[in-house]
């Protein structure tokens, strides 16, 4: 892939800080009479088996926790790997079950996209944690229902959710000051970057020069590695973002690397491997290390470009 910054990976049914400080995330959901009515046996990580009363009729989305995480609740915008299975609330049938076992977790972002009763039920759940969550058909598929999935009109769902895994939020390594004539950066409360880039010519360099502005201490990203982050790059001849996932609203998910199997451009790649998790960079990416003459969406030919890279974990 050379013609766009990155394949992102999906689910369905799945720098100067500005002051502010993020508050512990509180769950959309609690435990009911629904939800406790919902029995999960089988270790953490293995297909559970479930079982419950039909029909299962819940009038708000309700969160059960079955086995305790660790640390924070997840936090809207929150990419985690999961386990989850889910049944209809009506039969008791199953509709899918997926990322236990030996399958790979499925990823999905805390409060973003999907089915309202999906999002209020991981903002109970943290790394570690096994949760039931019973959804109305308010939050679920509604009067439409989804015949593809065997869901009727106004059927209630059941999930059960295992997090394997959480990823940053932000970058929260430590601080650290740039070069003069290097783009400023300052953060919004949330992490979002604004870049200002120095009104003077790009620099002539053929390779990418990388500035450190958060020093994380997490693992550090090796080549090939498919990596988690948040990032904005803007073009330095008019300073205009023309990519960002905080725009999005998700994390991207893609590989880094110095071969060909990587999926972004040579320059992004080269700032982040060697990087450690929690870390923040900047890089200003030459013509040569990113589109050289070619137009990229809304990127001119021969652009040099510059980018601020939050890295949240590697999966």
């Amino acid at each position: 892939m050379r013609s766009s910054l990155a394949l992102t990976a999906t689910a369905g049914l799945v720098a100067v800080a500005l002051t502010g400080c993020a508050s512990a995330p509180t769950p959309d959901a609690s435990p009911g009479r629904s939800s406790e009515l919902v029995t999960v046996s089988g270790d953490f990580g293995d297909e559970p088996q479930v079982e419950f009363p039909t029909p299962l009729a819940p009038q708000e989305t309700q969160c059960s926790e079955v086995i305790a995480g660790d640390g924070e609740l997840l936090a809207d915008g929150q990419q985690a790997m999961v386990g989850l299975a889910v049944y209809n609330g009506r039969t008791g049938d199953e509709i899918q079950v997926a990322g236990f076992g030996d399958e790979d977790p499925v990823p999905v972002v805390a409060g973003r996209g999907g089915l309202p009763g999906i999002a209020k039920g991981l903002s109970c759940a943290s790394e570690g944690s096994r949760v039931t969550v019973v959804v109305p058909p308010a939050d679920a598929f509604g009067e439409q229902g989804n015949p593809s999935l065997g869901i009727e009109a106004d059927d209630s769902l059941v999930l059960v959710i295992d997090v394997h895994e959480t990823f940053l939020t932000r970058a929260n390594g430590a601080v650290r000051l740039s070069r003069d004539g290097f783009p400023a950066v300052v953060l919004a409360p949330d992490g979002r970057p604004g870049i200002t880039v120095p009104k003077t010519e790009a620099p002539t360099t053929e390779t990418a020069q990388v500035e450190v502005l958060k020093a994380g201490s997490g693992p550090v990203v090796e080549s090939g590695d498919r990596v988690v982050v948040h990032y904005t790059g803007v073009t330095w001849d008019d300073n205009e973002v023309f990519d960002s996932s905080w725009e999005n609203g998700v994390p991207a998910t893609f590989v880094v690397s110095d071969g060909d199997d990587s999926e972004v451009i040579p320059g992004f790649a080269d700032a982040v491997i060697g990087q450690k998790v929690g870390s923040q960079v900047g890089v200003i990416v030459p013509p040569s290390e990113g589109y050289g003459d070619q137009a990229a969406g809304r990127i001119p030919p021969g652009s040099t470009l510059f980018f601020v890279i939050d890295i949240l974990g590697v999966v």
